[in-house]
């Protein structure tokens, strides 16, 4: 099926329909049960950091520290020395966080809320004023960061991300024209779920954005930070690109080892300048005496050292690349010069972008669960779940076992088949 099926007659396409519906019905007898819906580490993946549970846990730091106890609250020292080398940070820009950074992002996003910068004042003095504070959002992205927005009632401008990062053309004009535009949402690495890795040019932008707001924001999500695939990609480093007095202040860095150790229980940080660690530091006293330096220290003694982690991102890389492989073969070998599908080729990271045939995503998506394979929602990866094309889909390979991909990925192209000759059958009667 190599010629694009966009331009065969309607009669072709009622025949192709036909026997897309035998092969998609014959799918709905097995009665499957697969879950692509969420980018989970397989149990494999897991596995490799089983020593973690049962090592010989020395709960002393390096200056004497009891770990059991109360204290430290912003991290141990040696915890966050391991982060700045493996992240190419100053060890004084760092706070460790409990086993999530988006816990992280939202607890800050609330701050921020009810405290302002420290120098401007509440967000929330704007809301109740009746003046909207409005978040940029590179799009396709991440649907977490919509959701935090959601929760606190930040509006949400969607901005195309490119192939080198986010239209900062249209985000420069936007940025300068509203002060009420307070922060952007960035995953700068393997981007979810497109794969983009932003240039060094739209680093040293963003890093120096002219704002009408005062205290603006970049909330500069690197989860995929150590997570190659097929290829290492050099990241700017966001810090280092700015060029003015305190421009580091308005940067906001997360990590975690979510997806590099154990999703529940693993250590997440954040990175800022000094005058904003402060306040964050000021904050987090009234919140909590200490987060889990057990577990800080767990991880230390594990993985040792920046070189051990990423050591052990290669093997979790090994398990991958099989999965991204079939993937990428399945829609190459299945909807290639269809013209009812395009995807992403991502170098790292966790997630395959795949776009639709304009008007059938969320069909696609619907015909995939009724035949048990369970994907993320069409429009996840766009604020307010509004897909103006309703095309994107975001493909989950890492969770399911190879036979288990192979088998879903067949429905997968199937589904996009039928509901895209569907949808052209309908345009040529309509």
């Amino acid at each position: 099926m190599k010629n694009s099926i966009t331009s065969l007659t309607p009669n072709a396409l009622t025949a192709l329909k036909t026997e897309l519906e035998r092969e998609y019905q014959d799918y709905v007898r097995r009665d499957l049960k697969l879950d692509m819906s969420r980018g989970k580490p397989a149990p494999k993946q897991l596995d490799l950091c089983n020593g973690m549970l049962s090592m010989d846990l020395k709960y002393r730091t390096e200056n004497g520290t009891d770990a059991r106890n109360y204290g430290v609250m912003d991290g141990l020292p040696e915890c966050k020395a391991f982060f700045a080398e493996l992240l190419d940070l100053d060890p004084k820009q760092i706070v460790i966080g409990g086993n999530s950074s988006l816990a992280m992002m939202y607890d800050q996003v609330s701050r921020l809320m009810l405290f302002g910068t420290g120098v401007e004042p509440a967000w929330k003095t704007c809301q109740d004023a009746g003046r909207k504070i409005k978040f940029l959002c590179p799009v396709p992205g991440y649907d977490r960061h919509f959701k935090i927005c959601e929760a606190m009632n930040i509006e949400m401008i969607p901005v195309p991300l490119h192939e080198d990062g986010p239209d900062m053309e249209l985000i420069s004009g936007l940025v300068r024209a509203d002060e009420m535009i307070k922060g952007i949402w960035c995953v700068p690495l393997y981007s979810n779920p497109q794969g983009v890795c932003y240039s060094d040019q739209v680093v040293g932008q963003l890093a120096n954005l002219e704002t009408a707001a005062k205290d603006f924001r970049i909330f500069w999500d690197n989860a995929y930070a150590i997570h190659p695939i097929y290829q290492a990609v050099p990241l700017a480093s966001i810090f280092k690109a700015v060029n003015r007095s305190g421009g580091e202040n308005r940067i906001y860095y997360f990590f975690s080892t979510s997806k590099i150790s154990f999703p529940g229980a693993g250590v997440a940080m954040m990175a800022s300048g000094a005058k904003s660690i402060a306040e964050i530091k000021k904050h987090m006293s009234a919140q909590t005496i200490s987060y889990d330096k057990l577990n800080q220290l767990r991880h230390l003694q594990y993985f040792q050292s920046a070189d051990g982690m990423k050591g052990h991102m290669r093997e979790l890389a090994d398990l991958l690349r099989p999965k991204f492989d079939m993937v990428l073969s399945k829609l190459q070998d299945q909807l290639g010069g269809t013209g009812l599908a395009k995807w992403s080729t991502p170098r790292g990271g966790y997630f395959i972008s795949l776009d639709t045939y304009p008007g059938c995503a969320k069909e696609v998506v619907s015909l995939a669960g009724q035949a048990g394979v369970k994907l993320t929602e069409a429009g996840a990866t766009y604020p307010y779940g509004l897909d103006e094309n309703d095309s994107n889909i975001r493909i989950a390979p890492s969770y399911p076992e190879l036979e288990e991909l192979d088998t879903a990925m067949d429905l997968l192209c199937i589904c996009v088949k039928l509901a895209g000759v569907d949808k052209l059958l309908r345009i040529q009667e309509g």
